[in-house]
């Protein structure tokens, strides 16, 4: 399956992406640069493999290895986000830093931002409990 691409809009450029990385503590080799413009401008909520399909294609001799590393540095740094949705046996990266949710496509397993608004949930936890966050995944199909 090819990585979702999203609208083109936007995109950082080089200099931008470099100086985020460097801003997050992140030496900003050649390899990272080239990820970071698939992940944070191009891609839509990709895998590693799918990363490496890209890399194949136009960052020739990219191991999946470093693409993984790679990733796993873009996450620690708090670049992308990774989620483990229980429909993939993959991990999927998401460079949407904001609070938000996520729509499951069943028809197509494309994945959507939902903003944190377009989703109402309300809880009765006992008061001790302190919820910090809530992610929540809608499944369904686009007609």
């Amino acid at each position: 399956m090819s990585p979702p691409l999203k609208p083109k809009s936007h995109c950082l450029s080089p200099s931008e992406i470099e100086g985020r990385l460097i801003s997050a503590g992140v030496q900003p080799t050649a390899q990272r640069i080239a990820i970071c413009r698939f992940v944070l401008c191009e891609a839509d909520h990709p895998t590693a493999e799918q990363v490496k399909a890209w890399a194949d294609q136009n960052f020739p001799r990219l191991s999946l290895a470093t693409v993984y590393n790679t990733l796993h540095t873009l996450v620690g740094a708090g670049l992308l986000r990774e989620y483990r949705f229980p429909h993939l046996e993959q991990v999927v990266y998401d460079n949407n830093l904001g609070a938000h949710h996520h729509f499951l496509d069943e028809a197509t397993g494309r994945i959507l931002d939902l903003a944190g608004d377009e989703v109402k949930v309300s809880t009765h936890l006992a008061s001790r409990i302190q919820v910090e966050g809530v992610e929540v995944l809608v499944r369904g199909r686009i007609t």
